[in-house]
């Protein structure tokens, strides 16, 4: 699994001009599903997201975590986040996960960060969606669950 965790200021998710997802702070979540992931890599990645200490402290350091300051998650599916443009003009997407297996471990993922304490709203899986955000810092971390070293 791939994600790209944005610490966020108040962000939605709209489809078709209707909000599905909103939150007031906390990490915005892009979630690619990878073609050979499992439960492991959801597992790893939702206690890695919740544990992620990139909110400040009393002293300014980056030293507590979204549970910790009160903040919520907005997770949105992209299988983009697989796109291999290494060849050409346009991206392959071999590496992601089929759209069952894909929506599955994405459901997965998120109900593991429920089960961690986390409020999680979300957006639509394969829907087209507009998600705005308010990049706070700017803190943005890139996590693999394929690239542990």
């Amino acid at each position: 699994m791939r994600l790209v965790v944005q610490r966020s200021g108040p962000a939605r998710v709209k489809v078709e001009g209707e909000v599905v997802g909103e939150i007031d702070f906390g990490l915005v979540l892009l979630v690619g599903v990878g073609k050979d992931d499992t439960e492991e890599d959801v597992q790893y990645l939702a206690e890695k997201v919740a544990g992620l200490r990139i909110f400040p402290d009393a002293e300014g350091k980056l030293n507590r975590d979204v549970r910790e300051v009160g903040g919520a998650v907005l997770s949105v599916s992209q299988f983009t986040l697989y796109g291999d443009a290494r060849k050409g003009r346009r991206p392959s997407y071999a590496d992601a996960a089929p759209p069952d297996v894909a929506e599955r471990l994405y459901e997965a993922f998120n109900d593991a960060l429920r089960a961690r304490g986390l409020k999680v709203e979300t957006g639509r899986f394969r829907a087209m969606m507009q998600v705005e955000l308010v990049n706070d810092g700017p803190v943005t971390i890139l996590l693999d669950s394929k690239r542990l070293f």
